[in-house]
């Protein structure tokens, strides 16, 4: 039997199914600032959002941090005693593994009590905003978690700034406790490749993986490369017209091929031109358009998802998330109206058929 969780808890059908908390938010003597990662993106994103009066403190869906029960639903034991309280030779050894997950080296000098407050408990609130969207998507037909999208962290393993493997919990998590749902699909748009949940879900045919990347940068791990059912390699400075091609192609093509009960949409932001680590040079509309793309084929397969924002290292990119949003609801992708009922409720579906309808007679206009 599953164990008891404080994460998948009935939600108010006011809220949108926009999940953050301002715990997302890692600010810590300044050394959040040692690693490019905007460390306080989400709540930017979320102020942006506020500004353009699309959503208010009481309309968010309030994240709740993961418990290491949660965490142990898809992380060993031995890998989550890793970031706690250990001594090694003299040294600490949670705060070498820590240090080297956040890539911060100062980390490593640090009481455990710190850096599970001010480091941890952060990355564990947004693990546990993502599996909460996880239901919310199958319950409202399409969510959001503002933070979370940690794809290189894998059962056994974290790396790149990802501690916790939130994807495969949340998908763990649905196909342990969501009666119909068995079998997803991760889209993985990040400028990395996702070799977390890559190595996660190896051998397992519930999950379809398609991974869009530069193929030069981190990880580079050929061995989690084998998961990937769809694989398209970007070369250095890849731009918008060949990048969206691809990406509207593939998309349409990986839905063709396998027909998921929801979809992991890992929006990373680093594809954005002058990113330091991603090495690609998509445009800020190019992004816009790239997640409306994802969202349109996933309602024109009456499929839900779920979005997750993962990297992006620039200050822009948490107002290029915020217009993305936008966006997407200024198109009804997402609607407040959608999804204030199952998304599998009749009424709910005819409202997506017509919506359908209306963009596409805007579009022959």
């Amino acid at each position: 039997m599953p164990h008891r969780t404080a994460l998948y808890h009935k939600v108010p059908p006011t809220c949108w199914p926009i999940v953050y908390s301002p715990d997302y938010n890692i600010t810590f003597m300044g050394l959040e600032k040692l690693h490019p990662f905007d460390a306080g993106k989400w709540g930017k994103v979320i102020n942006f959002l506020k500004e353009e009066k699309l959503i208010a403190d009481d309309l968010i869906v309030q994240a709740r941090e993961a418990t290491e029960e949660d965490l142990l639903v898809v992380h060993t034991r031995r890998y989550l005693n890793k970031l706690k309280n250990h001594i090694l030779e003299g040294f600490q050894e949670w705060s070498f593994v820590v240090a080297t997950i956040t890539e911060i080296p100062p980390v490593l000098f640090l009481p455990n009590f710190l850096v599970q407050r001010k480091v941890l408990k952060p990355l564990r609130t947004q693990t546990g905003g993502t599996i909460m969207a996880g239901k919310l998507a199958i319950d409202r037909g399409w969510a959001i978690n503002v933070g979370g999208g940690f794809h290189h962290c894998s059962s056994d393993k974290g790396g790149g700034f990802c501690a916790y493997a939130d994807i495969t919990l949340a998908i763990k998590f649905l196909f342990e406790r969501v009666e119909g749902v068995s079998k997803a699909t991760i889209i993985d748009l990040d400028a990395h490749q996702g070799n977390g949940h890559e190595r996660d879900f190896m051998d397992d045919h519930r999950v379809y993986i398609m991974d869009v990347y530069n193929r030069y940068i981190y990880p580079g791990d050929g061995f989690a490369k084998r998961a990937i059912k769809r694989k398209v390699e970007l070369d250095w400075g890849t731009e918008d017209t060949e990048y969206l091609q691809k990406v509207q192609t593939h998309v349409e093509g990986a839905l063709n091929e396998s027909r998921p009960d929801i979809i992991i949409y890992n929006a990373g932001t680093d594809i954005l031109d002058g990113d330091p680590l991603g090495g690609l040079a998509i445009s800020p509309q190019g992004i816009v358009k790239r997640d409306e793309a994802v969202f349109m084929a996933a309602r024109n397969h009456r499929i839900p998802i779920l979005m997750v924002t993962s990297g992006g290292y620039q200050k822009r990119t948490a107002r290029i998330i915020a217009d993305s949003i936008l966006n997407l609801h200024n198109l009804r992708l997402i609607d407040k109206e959608l999804a204030t009922s199952e998304a599998k409720n009749p009424k709910v579906e005819l409202m997506i058929r017509e919506s359908i309808l209306d963009l596409t007679n805007l579009s022959l206009q």
